[in-house]
Parts: C-alpha cells; sequence; structure tokens
C-alpha cells in the first residue's frame, strides 16, 4: 500500500514523536487533515448507506399495503434493518484480506446495509421476491436460494444482493443492500441457531451441530405441511363472484394502511 493512500481502518505508525526529535510540523499537520477527512468520508458513506436502507424499507412498506389492500391476507409479517457495524466491517475485511479503504468498503463488501422480510408462507417469499424485482430502479446483483439448496447446517432463506440508487440534494448514488427473505419458522431457528454458534463453549459439539440440521429439517416440513393445508383451504372456498369481490374490496376502505 503507498505511503500516502487513504486508510481509516489500519492502527497505522506511532506518531508520538521524542521531544528531542525533529519533525516537519507540516507534514504532520497534513496528515492529521487526511485522516480527519477520512473519518468524515466514512461518516459519510455509512449515512449513504442508512439512507438505502430507508428506500429499500419503503419498497417494502408500499408492497406490504398493497398486499393489504388487495388480498385477504398480508404475506408480510415484519421487516427489519441493520447497519453492518464498523467492527464487524474491519473484521470481515481483515477476513477476507482487502486492503481496508472506503472505496475498498464499498466495492467489496456487499451487505454493508442489510434489510430481514419475514414472510407466513414459503409461496410469500418468493412472491415478495419477484415484486420488489419487476421495481425499474431495482438491479438484481447476486441471488442465493437457501430454500432450495439449504446450507449443510439447515439454514434457509433466500438473500438478494440487489443496487438501488439514492438520491441526495446533488447527486445520486447507486447502493448495494442485502435482502434476507424467510418465513417465521426459518427464523425462528436461524435466531436460536445464532445464539448457540457464538457460545464460546460449547460441549459435544458435533451432536449440538447435528441436532439444530435435524430441527432446521422438521420445520422446513412443517413451513411445507402449513403451506399445503392453506391452499387446501383456499381450494376448499368456493370461487368469489364479482359481487363478492368487490364487497371485500368495499370492507378495506377502512383499513389502515399506515
Amino acid at each position: 500500500m503507498k505511503d500516502d493512500e487513504e486508510n481509516i481502518f489500519s492502527e497505522g505508525e506511532n506518531l508520538t514523536l521524542p521531544p528531542d526529535m525533529y519533525f516537519d510540523s507540516e507534514k504532520l499537520y497534513s496528515r492529521t487533515l487526511k485522516m480527519m477527512w477520512s473519518v468524515v468520508q466514512y461518516n459519510e458513506m455509512r449515512m449513504t448507506y442508512s439512507c438505502a436502507l430507508k428506500e429499500i424499507k419503503t419498497k417494502f412498506d408500499v408492497l406490504n399495503t398493497e398486499f393489504n389492500v388487495r388480498n385477504k391476507r398480508n404475506p408480510i409479517s415484519s421487516i427489519s434493518t441493520r447497519l453492518k457495524s464498523t467492527q464487524s466491517l474491519f473484521r470481515k475485511m481483515a477476513d477476507r484480506n482487502i486492503i481496508p479503504t472506503i472505496e475498498n468498503a464499498e466495492r467489496n463488501i456487499k451487505d454493508i446495509a442489510g434489510i430481514r422480510v419475514i414472510c407466513s408462507y414459503i409461496d410469500d417469499i418468493y412472491e415478495i421476491a419477484e415484486a420488489l424485482l419487476r421495481q425499474d430502479d431495482v438491479t438484481l446483483v447476486e441471488r442465493k436460494d437457501y430454500i432450495k439448496n439449504p446450507k449443510p447446517n439447515g439454514y434457509r432463506s433466500l438473500h438478494l444482493i440487489v443496487s438501488i440508487p439514492v438520491y441526495f440534494a446533488e447527486r445520486k448514488k447507486q447502493v448495494n443492500v442485502e435482502v434476507q427473505i424467510r418465513t417465521i419458522a426459518m427464523d425462528f431457528w436461524a435466531s436460536l441457531e445464532h445464539q448457540i454458534k457464538y457460545k464460546q463453549v460449547i460441549p459435544e459439539q458435533a451432536e449440538v451441530v447435528d441436532r439444530l440440521r435435524k430441527c432446521a429439517e422438521v420445520i422446513a416440513s412443517t413451513d411445507e405441511e402449513m403451506l399445503a393445508l392453506r391452499r387446501k383451504i383456499e381450494q376448499a372456498e368456493d370461487a368469489p363472484s364479482e359481487e363478492d369481490i368487490l364487497l371485500e374490496r368495499l370492507k378495506k376502505i377502512d383499513v389502515r394502511i399506515d
């Protein structure tokens, strides 16, 4: 790395000099200003990703409102967002041997901003995902379907990396956001697995891992069974007439959409 390359993540050299040692005060001041600018730019980067989360959450909120008005049920159970912490960002770059600069962080770390959408049923996951990707300002960067292809430990979820535009006062910036869409049951398993995984000492770890995988299979089976039951109930219902549809929509006029 070049001596003058901006680097706000590494510890850097010790700038404390013995009082009897000569140093160039102008050079030291220049380096201090560069470091301060790096801090400002890093803060602006986090602001950019924070704004991207607001944009993507609004998109899901709008879809949530539409499904609430148009359908008898709402496929989205909850929505949460998170901005990767500075410590977590530093660690991920170090683990990947990425030179820690702001430019490298934006170029290589695609999950700085993340949103998690929890759905009731498996088919809701794909319906919501496709509704998002149909929007002309959303670009799919990467897709990983851990529902159809679960991880070895049993983890299931649909992961998307999307690029969306964020509009500021004088510029527009494309920002990557990680989208995770899963069912309530999948989220329940992932939350407990996360807690167990980060325990410092796990007695009989191999057994625990195997039992967690089996739990994931049971939960996946439950998800499939609940979806099958819902579809069976829907098929048993009489097809609604145009009048029934109209009356049902009229009922929803007074439903809160905020």
